[in-house]
């Protein structure tokens, strides 16, 4: 199968199986949305869907997140793990907002990129899911199925990112890569990976890797 068709494929499938797009996290608004985001790294979207509502309660806005000690901010946010780090950012970034931004979340990639504790991919989630701005943000699950469709070489999420953008129709990137998200997910996980049931791999993967189980 060329690229040409594997990437129609994909994206049929995909469309086809997640018709509704829901953004994974909770949110109101682009801050909250940033700040739900930056605690979902090396966590869980439902730990921090559970965490969220406790800390913006207190504090879901620049000026009130301020008012809270770090270390207040630290205690709410524990069991979403790396609190120590994610909470120093939380408030440096909710001051960089007020005394840069008019306590608005910029809308470019640099402008979030320079903010504590904001990386690209975090950075790229936000002007994709609250501003619509084309982005293309790759977390494992994506990088982990680029991989295995043969779309990208593995070698690290700055090429698979690089490789998804010239692959896919710019169009297409803000809802497709949720869909791989949801896709990875539920029907091709890192662990427990049942092939027969991922109907994308087994008709586009890589012939290497469907060989290997095949044996």
């Amino acid at each position: 199968m060329r690229l040409k068709e594997k990437v129609s494929f994909l994206i049929t499938e995909l469309e086809t199986l997640y018709p509704k797009l829901e953004i994974p996290l909770n949110h109101k608004d682009p801050y909250t949305l940033l700040i739900a985001v930056l605690l979902s790294a090396q966590s869980t979207d439902k730990k921090v869907n559970e965490i969220t509502p406790h800390l913006f309660r207190k504090a879901n806005n620049p000026n009130d997140m301020i008012k809270l000690s770090i270390d207040e901010i630290r205690e709410i946010i524990k069991p979403v793990g790396l609190s120590p780090a994610k909470s120093k950012g939380i408030w440096g970034l909710s001051k960089i907002l007020i005394k840069k931004h008019q306590g608005k979340v910029p809308k470019k990639l640099e402008d979030l990129e320079g903010l504590p504790a904001v990386g690209h991919k975090t950075a790229s989630v936000v002007i994709s899911q609250a501003f619509g701005i084309p982005a293309f943000p790759v977390d494992t699950h994506i990088h982990r199925l680029m991989y295995r469709w043969g779309l990208s070489n593995g070698k690290n999420v700055v090429q698979t990112e690089k490789d998804a953008k010239r692959i896919f129709p710019k169009e297409k990137w803000n809802s497709l890569h949720l869909r791989i998200i949801y896709y990875g997910r539920e029907y091709s996980p890192a662990r427990g990976w049942d092939i027969s049931n991922d109907i994308i791999t087994k008709t586009i993967g890589r012939k290497s890797i469907i060989n290997k189980l095949i044996e």
